[in-house]
């Protein structure tokens, strides 16, 4: 049974515009230098001398990239020296044995992620090398749910043996685009084959989940080339597919300079391959978790967001609660109950810190009361698609309508429009409200004023 029964482009076109993605609340943007190395240490002594510290999520950033792909907006490397490689990996192990030492032996890891650049561009032995890094100074539970991205570019069966001894259950892996005229003009050009041969291979050595990633929105791509592309996909059979809007912002990724503007797809074709796309997944049996991320039925995160028990953090949707998260290397951010920290951005400065015997952190954030508030509302609707407003007045201890006086009075067009209900006791995201939940989640934000008054510092939500 579908899952949307009619996609309306005009409350599209109307809710696209820049907002987060809320992995955070409060996000980013709002990070200071003010929250520096000093702080993180003292709320990593803190949270690890309480008597009930929780469960840990572990994050690695592997930069580095053979090639860059020109519509990438990550924190990236491009090179060809592998010394160069190793040289990060050997101050990334150095932080993972300074800070490891400092939280308790008794903390299990429930979830561990590593992302990039490519950390498949690593070879089999420095997969191995960082993983037992991880292994010496921290303890994984038996149901980790450990994930890592992948580039099957360049992979062999031995890239994906190294990451199952390192403790990975699960792959996520880029695709974008199967269209040979969008992969030369992306300069990312990937054949079916190899890819398909990740799936295999993937599940040959016991993967328990695949995740693809595709994206919209890339130079020369039109509605039947990407609907093609996503056919092409579904005969993979992934558990998981991530299908993301492409984020033209050649003032914050210069490099993006190199796609010519008039060979991007217009808003509405756009958003009319976004309606074919989620159209074409539910009817394959996909359910939207919500805004671009589809699962399928049995899949742990749209049961866990069946039984309300859905989480969202900078690795996405989760099905893992209560964790502290640790981040390491360059760029990388952590998040504990009361603070957000993030690692410095470029080398020099990451490496500096290191070879100080000081955690990294360049920047970060200590929430305050309203803070939690809003955290708790806004994941409760990015995870759950509904809130049960008394729940949050007994947990807050406040007066919703009253805390929440101006934030309802932005939600009345969704209501308006149908894709929210409210009632006394309780706010419902309906139907194709999914695909436009960042933007009813900004509508409890208290900085995005600020924030999207200042030149756009976020993707497009659609």
């Amino acid at each position: 049974m579908r899952q949307f029964e009619r996609i309306d482009r005009e409350l599209f076109r109307k809710y696209s515009g820049p907002g987060p993605r809320y992995t955070s609340y409060p996000t980013a943007p709002v990070f200071s230098p003010t929250f520096g190395p000093d702080a993180y240490m003292a709320e990593i002594r803190r949270t690890n001398e309480t008597s009930n510290a929780g469960p840990l999520s572990l994050y690695a950033h592997l930069p580095f990239c053979d090639t860059l792909c020109y519509f990438c907006g990550c924190t990236m490397l491009v090179t060809h020296s592998r010394s160069q490689i190793s040289d990060y990996n050997s101050y990334l192990m150095r932080e993972i044995d300074t800070i490891g030492s400092k939280v308790s032996p008794d903390r299990r890891v429930v979830q561990m992620h590593w992302g990039g650049g490519s950390p498949s561009y690593l070879s089999p032995e420095e997969i191995r090398e960082v993983g037992e890094a991880f292994r010496r100074r921290f303890t994984y539970a038996e149901d980790i749910e450990a994930g890592v991205e992948i580039d099957p570019r360049g992979l062999t069966f031995e890239h994906l043996q190294a990451f199952r001894e390192a403790g990975f259950n699960r792959v996520s892996l880029g695709v974008q685009d199967y269209n040979e005229t969008v992969q030369v003009a992306v300069n990312r050009v990937q054949s079916e084959r190899i890819t398909a041969d990740t799936v295999e291979w993937s599940r040959k050595l016991g993967f328990a989940s695949i995740n693809v990633d595709l994206i919209y929105g890339l130079p020369h791509q039109t509605i039947d080339s990407f609907v093609e592309t996503v056919r092409r996909v579904l005969r993979l059979d992934p558990d998981r597919l991530a299908v993301f809007h492409y984020a033209h912002v050649p003032w914050l990724k210069p490099h993006q300079k190199i796609i010519a503007e008039h060979t991007l797809p217009s808003v509405d074709e756009k958003i009319d391959m976004f309606i074919a796309t989620a159209e074409q997944l539910t009817d394959a049996g996909y359910w939207n978790i919500g805004m671009d991320h589809f699962a399928k039925h049995s899949d742990e995160l749209a049961v866990a967001q069946r039984n309300g028990t859905l989480q969202r953090n900078f690795q996405g949707y989760s099905t893992k609660a209560g964790c502290d998260l640790y981040g390491f290397g360059m760029s990388a951010i952590g998040q504990f109950t009361e603070t957000y920290q993030q690692n410095a951005k470029k080398l020099p400065e990451y490496y500096a810190a290191i070879d100080a015997g000081k955690p990294a952190t360049h920047a970060g954030y200590r929430m305050v009361a309203d803070d939690h508030i809003r955290k708790d509302v806004i994941m409760r609707l990015m995870c759950d698609m509904q809130l049960d407003i008394r729940t949050a007045e007994r947990r807050h201890r406040i007066s919703f309508d009253e805390y929440f006086a101006q934030a309802l009075t932005r939600l009345r067009t969704f209501v308006d429009d149908g894709l929210v209900e409210r009632s006394a006791d309780r706010i419902s995201v309906n139907g194709i409200g999914r695909l436009v939940i960042r933007n009813i989640a900004m509508c409890f934000d208290a900085y995005i004023d600020r924030m999207v008054q200042e030149r756009p510092i976020f993707s497009k939500t659609l």
